[in-house]
C-alpha cells in the first residue's frame, strides 16, 4: 500500500481566521437568515378533489423536502425545494457564493412538478450518467419525475424513456451502487399502492392496519443500464416489500465492502437488508433488530460513538395514544443491533421525522438534529377521534371512508424541534433552545451543508405548509475541521459508499459518502469532519467502492480537498469569486 503525503490544497476560510469569533446572542451559535437569504418561500400541503378529500388531508400533510447539491459545478453548494399544491412550483434556488440566493427553477426547467393528478414529496440529486453533473430525480405521489443536466445550468426531461414511468406514490429515493458495476441503482420508497389517489376508483387504498398493514407501495430497485435508462430489478434483488414505506437509508453495515438497506415503514415493521457483494439482498430483520409494530419515519446512518461502526437513528411516534419511541440501533458488530434511544435521551421526540447527524461545533463527536410535529390545528385534539375509530368493533381500516376527517384539528403539532449534543459517545443533551433551532412549525427535512465554505455546517429545514428555516452556523472557531470532495473513476463518479478512516491524534473517525438517507431530505455529497483541537491530519484512508485503497497523511486542516480515485495528489478545490 503505498502512501503519499498531500500538500494542503483548498480553501481558506473566506476571510475569517481561527481566532474565536463571537457568536450572537451570547451562547447562541445559529442565526435564522433565510429572509436575508431569500429562502422564505412556504410549502404548500396538498389539497384533493375527491370524495375522500375531507380525509385524506391530514394524511398527506407530507412533501415539504430539500436536496443539497451543487449541479452547476460552480463550487457552491445549491439547493432543490419542493411545493406540494396544485400548480405550486418546485424551486432550484442557486447559491449566489454570499450566503443569498435566487431561484432559477423556471429558467432550469425543473419548477413544473404538480399538476392535478402529481404531487411532489421528495427529491433527489444523484449522477446517473457519471458525467460529472448533477441530475435530479423529483419523487412524487403519481409520477416520478427524472432530469437530466444538459449543462449550462439547465435540465431536460427524460422520464419517458427512461423506465421510471410507473405509477409509484413514492415518497423516498436513495441511489447508491448495490452491484458495484460503477454507476448508482436507485431504491424507491412508496407509501401508497399504485392507485390513483387524486381520483381512486375504490375506497380502500388505506392501511389496513394500525401495526401489520401490508397495502402498501413497498420498495421497487431499479438498476441503472446506463444513458438514462433503468429496469426493475426488484425481485431479483430479494426485495419484496408491500409496507408503507416512509424512508430509506443504506450503509455498509459490517465493513464488508457493499452496501446494506435500512427500510422504514409506517403502519407495520421495518426491515433490515445485507447485501451479499453481488447486489442481492437477505432479510435479516428477525436477527438484527427484531418485529416491530412502530411507525418508522426516518433512517439515519453514521458512527455517532466512533466505535468504527455505522449506527442507524429512526424516528417513530411519542404522543398521548402512541408511547413508541425512537431507536437507535447501535452497531454489534455482528450484524444485530441494541436500541441504546433510552440510555442515551433521544428516545422521545414527539411525532419525529428527518433526524440528520452532524458535528455542528467540529468537537468530533456527530451531533443529531430532529424534526416533529405532524398537524399543528386548532386547540382541539383529533386524538379522540382516532381512539373512536380504533375500538370500533369489526372496522375495515383499508377503507377511507372508515377513518375519521381531521378538519382543522390538531395532532401532535406545535413540538419544538430537538438538537442534541453528543456527549463524547455516551449521552445527548438538547441543545435546541440554547441555539434558537427549537422551532414549533411543523417540521419535516434537514439539509446539511458548508454553504459558505466556512468550515462550520449550516442548516435548511423544510416545514409543511409553512415557510422553511435557514440557520447559518456561527460556532466560534475554536476548533479544526477539513472537507472531502471525492471522484470515482472506477467506481460511480459521486464516490457513494465510499468509506474515510479519518485519524488525528489518538482517535479514528469513520465516515461514509451517502446516496441521500434522511426522510425527505438529501445533504451535501461532501464528507466533513470536525477535528477539536488537531490542527492536522495524521491519516486519512479513503475505502473506494472497488475495494481499493488508498493512504494519505499528514493533511492541514480547515481546507476543502478534492480526493479522485486512484490519483496520487489532490485535484485543487476552486471556487469562483462571489457571484453576483
Amino acid at each position: 500500500m503505498k502512501t503519499f503525503s498531500l500538500m494542503a490544497v483548498g480553501i481558506g476560510l473566506a476571510g475569517v481566521g481561527l481566532a474565536t469569533l463571537a457568536a450572537p446572542n451570547g451562547e447562541r451559535w445559529f442565526e435564522d437568515i433565510t429572509q436575508k437569504a431569500d429562502l422564505s418561500a412556504p410549502h404548500t400541503n396538498r389539497s384533493f378533489k375527491n370524495p375522500y378529500a375531507h380525509i385524506m388531508a391530514g394524511y398527506t400533510a407530507l412533501g415539504a423536502s430539500v436536496a443539497v447539491g451543487d449541479y452547476d459545478g460552480d463550487g457552491y453548494e445549491d439547493l432543490f425545494v419542493t411545493d406540494s399544491k396544485e400548480d405550486g412550483k418546485n424551486r432550484l434556488y442557486r447559491n449566489n457564493g454570499n450566503l443569498t440566493f435566487t431561484d432559477v427553477a423556471a429558467q432550469a426547467g425543473v419548477a413544473d412538478g404538480n399538476d392535478a393528478q402529481n404531487a411532489s414529496a421528495d427529491a433527489l440529486w444523484f449522477d446517473a450518467d457519471n458525467d460529472g453533473m448533477l441530475d435530479l430525480l423529483v419523487v412524487r405521489f403519481g409520477h416520478n419525475q427524472l432530469f437530466r443536466n444538459i449543462g449550462k445550468g439547465r435540465f431536460k426531461n427524460v422520464t419517458a424513456s427512461s423506465g421510471l414511468t410507473r405509477y409509484a406514490n413514492a415518497i423516498a429515493a436513495v441511489a447508491f451502487d448495490h452491484d458495484k458495476d460503477g454507476d448508482t441503482d436507485l431504491f424507491i420508497g412508496s407509501y401508497f399502492q399504485p392507485v390513483n389517489i387524486f381520483q381512486p376508483e375504490t375506497p380502500r387504498f388505506f392501511p389496513e392496519s394500525f401495526e401489520t398493514a401490508n397495502n402498501g407501495g413497498g420498495v421497487t430497485v431499479f438498476r441503472n443500464d446506463g444513458n438514462f435508462k433503468f429496469t426493475d430489478i426488484t425481485q431479483q434483488t430479494g426485495i419484496d416489500l408491500k409496507g408503507w414505506t416512509l424512508d430509506l437509508g443504506h450503509a455498509d453495515a459490517d465493513n464488508d465492502g457493499d452496501e446494506d438497506l435500512y427500510v422504514a415503514a409506517d403502519f407495520g415493521t421495518d426491515r433490515f437488508f445485507v447485501n451479499d457483494g453481488k447486489g442481492v439482498f437477505t432479510d435479516h430483520t428477525e436477527t438484527a433488530i427484531g418485529i416491530d409494530t412502530k411507525k418508522g419515519m426516518n433512517v439515519e446512518w453514521q458512527d455517532y460513538d466512533n466505535d468504527g461502526l455505522f449506527d442507524i437513528y429512526v424516528t417513530n411516534i411519542t404522543d398521548d395514544y402512541m408511547r413508541e419511541g425512537n431507536f437507535l440501533w447501535h452497531n454489534n458488530g455482528d450484524l444485530t443491533f441494541t436500541d441504546i434511544s433510552r440510555e442515551t435521551g433521544t428516545h422521545n421526540t414527539g411525532w419525529g421525522w428527518c433526524g440528520k447527524f452532524f458535528d455542528y461545533d467540529n468537537d468530533g463527536w456527530l451531533d443529531l438534529y430532529v424534526m416533529n410535529g405532524w398537524v399543528s390545528g386548532n386547540e382541539q385534539s383529533y386524538v379522540p377521534d382516532i381512539f373512536e375509530m380504533i375500538v370500533r368493533p369489526g372496522i375495515d381500516f383499508a377503507d377511507a371512508r372508515n377513518w375519521p376527517p381531521m378538519g382543522a384539528k390538531s395532532l401532535s403539532g406545535y413540538q419544538k424541534k430537538r438538537l442534541f449534543h453528543n456527549e463524547r459517545g455516551q449521552m445527548f443533551k438538547d441543545e435546541a433552545a440554547r441555539h434558537g433551532l427549537d422551532s414549533m412549525r411543523d417540521g419535516r427535512g434537514i439539509g446539511v451543508a458548508d454553504f459558505d465554505h466556512d468550515g462550520r455546517l449550516d442548516l435548511f429545514v423544510t416545514n409543511a405548509n409553512a415557510a422553511p428555516f435557514f440557520y447559518r452556523n456561527l460556532l466560534p472557531l475554536d476548533h479544526h475541521w477539513a472537507s472531502f470532495i471525492l471522484e470515482g473513476k472506477i467506481s460511480n463518479r459521486l464516490a457513494v459508499g465510499t468509506r474515510l478512516l479519518i485519524t488525528a491524534g489518538d482517535r479514528t473517525y469513520h465516515r461514509y459518502v451517502n446516496g441521500g438517507n434522511g426522510f425527505a431530505s438529501q445533504s451535501s455529497y461532501r464528507v466533513h469532519i470536525g477535528l477539536a483541537t488537531h490542527p492536522t491530519i495524521d491519516r486519512l484512508e479513503v475505502i473506494w467502492p472497488t475495494g481499493t485503497r488508498q493512504t494519505f497523511e499528514n493533511l492541514t486542516a480547515d481546507r476543502i480537498y478534492r480526493l479522485v480515485e486512484g490519483s496520487a495528489h489532490p485535484v485543487p478545490f476552486v471556487v469562483k469569486e462571489e457571484k453576483k
